[in-house]
């Protein structure tokens, strides 16, 4: 997995805030739906309902922890893009059409994570891309992808672990980014190791133990 969909949103001012629009939020996601369609040859059709639904399940989830990103900002960041993972897996607003194999070596490197999993993969490339260009415009520099973001085992595991329990995606993409999931309590932003770690700098107080990941 790389970061080709940051290249189609860096340029957006103040990209952070209107991702919350709605407008905006539908127009990003079918640009990476294009994205896909170009670089990987996959093909889907998008449930405006559902991409609608999973938005407004998000703006309502992230507004209740929002929070949290004053603690710690760059984690925050990533668990809020978590969410959008968590409730674009949970509403299922694209499904796959059409598949035209392309010639380049983005595609051969995917080859068989997209195969077996395209909406997955569609989604989750969308929450990426979109943490990087985030991180591009805050802080001037992206995260690291993880090499097991390759992996077609932990794709599987992925897969398995969101049918069972949609929150897991959130624990997926940290993982993906080299942050340190929650599998306790992936929906919780005062849960996340790095918000407890400012807040004892910041205030003290108790840590949770972090849980190991489930089927992986």
């Amino acid at each position: 997995m790389d970061f080709l969909f940051r290249d189609e949103l860096v340029s957006t001012p103040d990209l952070r805030h209107r991702l919350r629009r709605l407008r905006w939020f539908r127009m990003a996601f079918r640009k990476n739906v294009a994205l896909i369609a170009e670089h990987y040859g996959y093909r889907f059709a998008i449930d405006e309902t559902k991409l609608t639904a999973a938005f407004l399940n998000w703006i309502e989830t992230v507004e209740q922890q929002k929070s949290f990103s004053r603690v710690d900002r760059k984690d925050f960041i990533i668990f809020a893009a978590g969410l959008v993972l968590k409730e674009l897996i949970a509403e299922a607003p694209a499904k796959v059409q059409g598949h035209t194999p392309q010639a380049n070596n983005d595609a051969a490197k995917m080859a068989d994570i997209i195969a077996f999993w395209p909406e997955g993969f569609l989604y989750t490339n969308f929450c990426v891309g979109t943490i990087a260009a985030i991180y591009e415009q805050e802080f001037g520099v992206a995260p690291q992808i993880a090499s097991c973001a390759n992996d077609l085992r932990t794709w599987w595991s992925y897969k398995e672990n969101v049918n069972e329990m949609p929150g897991y995606a959130i624990a997926y993409l940290d993982k993906f980014l080299g942050a340190e999931p929650n599998w306790v309590m992936p929906n919780l932003a005062s849960a996340r190791s790095a918000i407890q770690r400012a807040l004892i700098a910041s205030k003290g107080g108790s840590r949770l133990t972090a849980p190991t990941s489930p089927n992986d």
